[in-house]
Order: C-alpha cells, then sequence, then structure tokens
C-alpha cells in the first residue's frame, strides 16, 4: 500500500465525554488522540512557528474540549476548539504521526510544560 493511501481516513468519531477523537485509515489502523493533544500540537502557525525554534508550548488545555470539525479537500481536517483556536490544518499524514506517536508526544509535551512551570 501507497503511503499517500495509508494515511486516507475512513473515519473520525469524537467522543465528547472522553475528549478524544477515533480515527481509523485506510489500512484499518486506529488511533485515539486527546483534545488536549491536538489542541498543543496543533500544526498551526500560532503553535509551531515557522522554524523548530519558534514552537509554542501551550499550557492549561487538559480541559480543552473540540466544538467542531470540518473537512478540508481530501487531505486534511480545522480542528475548531472552545478554547477559540481553530488555524490548525490537520493533514492526514500528521494525523497518522499523532496517532502512531501518541505517547512520546504527550511525554514530550509534558516534559516541555514541566520545564516552564518549573521557572
Amino acid at each position: 500500500m501507497k503511503d499517500a493511501q495509508k494515511y486516507k481516513i475512513k473515519s473520525i468519531i469524537y467522543n465528547k465525554k472522553n475528549k478524544d477523537i477515533n480515527i481509523k485509515f485506510s489500512d484499518n489502523y486506529t488511533g485515539i488522540i486527546s483534545a488536549e493533544l491536538l489542541r498543543v500540537e496543533s500544526p498551526s502557525a500560532e503553535v509551531q512557528g515557522h522554524n523548530p525554534n519558534e514552537k509554542k508550548t501551550i499550557l492549561n488545555k487538559n480541559k480543552v474540549s473540540i466544538t467542531n470539525i470540518e473537512k478540508v479537500g481530501n487531505y486534511a481536517i480545522r480542528i475548531i476548539f472552545d478554547d477559540g483556536h481553530d488555524t490548525g490544518i490537520y493533514s492526514w499524514s500528521y494525523l497518522r504521526k499523532m496517532a502512531e506517536n501518541n505517547f512520546e508526544l504527550y511525554k514530550d509535551y509534558l516534559k516541555r510544560a514541566s520545564k516552564i512551570a518549573n521557572i
């Protein structure tokens, strides 16, 4: 299966109670990503900056919810969060990367957040 095909999404289901999305990819890989992780790792320039040195660590998003998910063409979604953030375009490949590296991404986020909190 070509990588582009592997990243295609079959379904995205938002669980309001758990505040996470369940994504099923075309190769039947399924991943769950919390709204918090989606928010703090948003692919937007507001969060990621324009190069790796500009990445921001967004704090206090453990209670953030998703209010809407909009399809962007045949390659991505835009997620609207209840804190007003709505500029991230999450490509299928970015969502796959997040799903596959969920625990590592969250662990890295907590490490960055704790450094800020201890300053």
